[in-house]
């Protein structure tokens, strides 16, 4: 590290330390480019995606980013500093090195799906609306807590079978939104009245993840008994013991992160879930670290090193839900979620066909049964639409009105309701 940019840094650290986010980035950004440490010149957010071939400032940095975050618990190094009454401050200090490796990772970005890339996309500019709940139904505020953590919920009780739904389905919003947002967006809770199914809406916490985002591509948050694994399933089987629900009748559903941390619960939880559905999701096991997630976002990637799946191998029922001009997640990532899930060996038959939206969106719908013809895998790639919800309300954020409704699509390839 040359004199310069070590200077930069400790200049950068002053200005967190007083609070002064802004300058501290714009001075940070500044070194990376090689920019002199006295220019003053102030300079915009960069939001365009990371590009694959000049990645000297491979993340776009957000001014209003907080470099002084909450820790779940203090770094042996690192002790929080103490208030009065001898309670833990939430803020810690960050020496030098972990300020340029925080910045190195990208947690100065929105976090993984939280950058502006689909500015322009129906509804990500629209103030968020409460989802319309019907008269009889309920979108109760519950919690759930164990030795993995604490996530808040929403359940939507339909008023067509508030006492013996004929399902459940946990659905993961995607960075940057919140369950009634999602709710709101997918308009998930409408299908559930149609079909009678309760309907989950986990809570990512901002205290763990500052965009929201599930933590899909962290090792810890890929296993069984362990993370976010743990809690979603918890809540899983919380409501399957209220409602007497068996495996045969719960589903798990997601967007962007939501739809990555879908399939992760696909695979570590296949004794849970009966069948998942991935939105503009990644494969499981694609990233190992934030450096590996952005790389399989832009479709760099295959699979990472070492995913720590389940010793039987099962093979969970998945519908796959992708754009194919989205920008946030290449749409290559679909392609390995279906070969992950795909049945193999002699009688298994894939079948192709087109069709056309009522909103007007082309897409190509694929289905591969397994040798006994039952539907295994079934993938919607859609012409022209980006890093949103198919057929979604534009009420909510990141969906797209146009196209066919992943929604009903999904629901129906969870029930295997026939056409």
């Amino acid at each position: 590290m040359n004199n310069d940019f070590e200077t930069a840094m400790r200049r950068a650290v002053r200005f967190t330390r007083a609070l002064n986010v802004a300058e501290a980035t714009r001075v940070i950004r500044d070194a990376l480019a090689g920019r002199s440490v006295s220019d003053t010149r102030t300079s915009s957010p960069d939001i365009a995606p990371p590009r694959p071939i000049q990645r000297s400032t491979p993340f776009p940095v957000d001014p209003d980013a907080e470099i002084i975050e909450p820790p779940t618990r203090p770094e042996p190094d690192e002790p929080a500093q103490k208030v009065a009454g001898g309670t833990s401050s939430l803020r810690l200090r960050k020496p030098l090195r972990e300020t340029v490796r925080t910045l190195r990772e990208g947690r100065l970005a929105h976090g993984l799906f939280g950058s502006l890339h689909d500015v322009g996309l129906p509804g990500t500019a629209r103030q968020v609306r409460q989802p319309v709940i019907p008269d009889g139904a309920q979108f109760l505020a519950r919690s759930f807590t164990c030795t993995a953590g604490s996530r808040s919920y929403r359940l939507y009780v339909p008023a067509s079978a508030p006492d013996r739904p004929r399902g459940l389905v946990v659905m993961l919003h995607g960075c940057k939104q919140d369950p009634e947002d999602f709710a709101a967006g997918t308009g998930m809770n409408a299908v559930a009245e149609a079909y009678g199914l309760v309907i989950a809406y986990p809570r990512q916490s901002g205290a763990d993840n500052a965009s929201s985002c599930w933590n899909w591509f962290r090792p810890a948050d890929q296993m069984r008994d362990r993370g976010e694994p743990s809690i979603i399933a918890g809540i899983t089987k919380d409501i399957m013991w209220d409602f007497g629900l068996d495996r045969s009748r719960v589903f798990v559903a997601g967007l962007s992160a939501g739809g990555a941390m879908a399939a992760v619960m696909g695979q570590t939880y296949p004794d849970l879930y009966s069948a998942a559905g991935i939105h503009s999701g990644l494969a499981y096991g694609s990233a190992n670290d934030v450096m590996s997630a952005f790389s399989s976002m832009r479709g760099d990637g295959g699979l990472a090193s070492g995913p720590k799946r389940l010793a039987n191998g099962h093979r969970l029922r998945t519908i796959v839900f992708q754009g194919s001009a989205d920008r946030t997640v290449h749409p290559s990532n679909a392609d390995r979620i279906v070969a992950a899930a795909a049945p193999t060996g002699a009688g298994c038959a894939v079948r192709r066909e087109s069709g056309r939206s009522a909103g007007g969106r082309i897409y190509t719908r694929t289905i591969v049964a397994d040798p006994g013809g039952n539907p295994a895998v079934e993938y919607w790639l859609v012409e022209g639409a980006g890093h949103a919800w198919s057929g979604g309300h534009p009420s909510g954020t990141y969906t797209d009105p146009h196209g066919p409704d992943a929604s009903c699509q999904m629901v129906r390839f969870f029930l295997d309701v026939q056409e």
